[in-house]
């Protein structure tokens, strides 16, 4: 059994990794600390975990007593612990934050977009997890990439649940503004959009082409619905194709045939892309869960790619249609 470890264990991403941690049939949870909740229930805080496990957080892990960590905290909280304690060179470590993404010199991690960059991550012992933006709006434009075929900007449009700006409640996380809402943010400048361009360009070298990308707060809860068109030479069956042939080998991306909706992925972790073709553009829908494929779900594939286990051990989630 993988042992693990959780660091910063009370937020959305931490709650959905032990729920799927907890039922992972090779994996078993070691520690949860948090700093905040040190000696309550876990059940206390993930109040959905109540009846699946008596486990308590706790302050100081002892590291040795793990093969993985998950580090589920805020963005740069993940940098400054590792400053701070010395882990052993022999643990893996998944990072959820931004602070690892992107290559910049004595950054050891490898990004963990596994449709990306898979069989780097099956000898990795560091992974930085993908943004949640960051993976919906990249699954829907790799196979453009890796053909060499973005020729053109790319216009994007993402919509967010209210779970994307974490637990920490905020005036546009508060349910009487955001319910019945929805309003722009960070446009053209999101911050996911450098761990996007390294991809793309990881793929197509020479891509020099703007991503003008608009962000959006949903009045609901969880999921990401990224619309992105681009111009296209081909036809809508080479389109097809060119991602067919891509995702092939990617057990948990499906190229659907019908114009897809949010329920279809959310509480899974499925991504589906949908094509369309309108005169010399290319129309391309992808949906994911914020939570779960941009977030925990991923990181569980990660930590089963890189102790060689089945990529869709523990992450057989089903949604829920109403």
């Amino acid at each position: 059994m993988i042992k693990v470890g959780i660091i910063g264990g009370a937020g959305y991403t931490a709650g959905e990794l032990i729920r799927i941690l907890l039922n992972h049939p090779q994996a078993e949870i070691a520690f949860i600390q948090s700093s905040s909740n040190a000696g309550n229930l876990i059940s206390d805080v993930h109040t959905d975990l109540l009846g699946d496990t008596d486990l308590q957080f706790i302050l100081q892990p002892d590291f040795s007593k793990v093969d993985v960590v998950f580090l589920c905290m805020g963005h740069g909280k993940s940098k400054e612990f590792l400053h701070k304690h010395s882990l052993p060179e022999s643990l893996k470590i998944i990072d959820l934050s931004h602070d690892f993404r992107l290559k910049k010199e004595g950054n050891t991690f490898v990004y963990g977009l596994p449709e990306l960059n898979r069989e780097l991550i099956r000898t990795s012992t560091r992974i930085a997890n993908p943004g949640c933006f960051a993976t919906g709006i990249q699954l829907a434009i790799l196979p453009l990439a890796t053909a060499g075929l973005i020729k053109d900007e790319l216009h994007v449009n993402a919509i967010t649940g209210s779970t994307g700006g974490g637990q920490e409640p905020s005036p546009t996380s508060h349910f009487s503004w955001r319910n019945n809402n929805l309003s722009v943010y960070k446009a053209f400048e999101h911050q996911h959009l450098g761990e996007i361009a390294e991809s793309l360009q990881q793929l197509q070298p020479d891509l020099n082409h703007v991503i003008n990308f608009i962000p959006v707060r949903g009045n609901y809860t969880r999921g990401i619905f990224t619309s992105v068109y681009t111009k296209f030479d081909g036809t809508i069956e080479e389109a097809q194709k060119l991602y067919k042939d891509y995702y092939k080998s990617h057990p948990f991306v499906f190229v659907s045939q019908t114009n897809p909706d949010l329920k279809q992925v959310v509480n899974t972790n499925k991504a589906i892309v949908y094509l369309e073709k309108h005169s010399d553009k290319l129309m391309i829908i992808s949906v994911i869960d914020n939570l779960l494929k941009g977030a925990s779900g991923q990181a569980v594939q990660n930590m089963n790619l890189i102790f060689g286990l089945e990529e869709t051990a523990g992450l057989n989630l089903k949604a829920v249609a109403f």
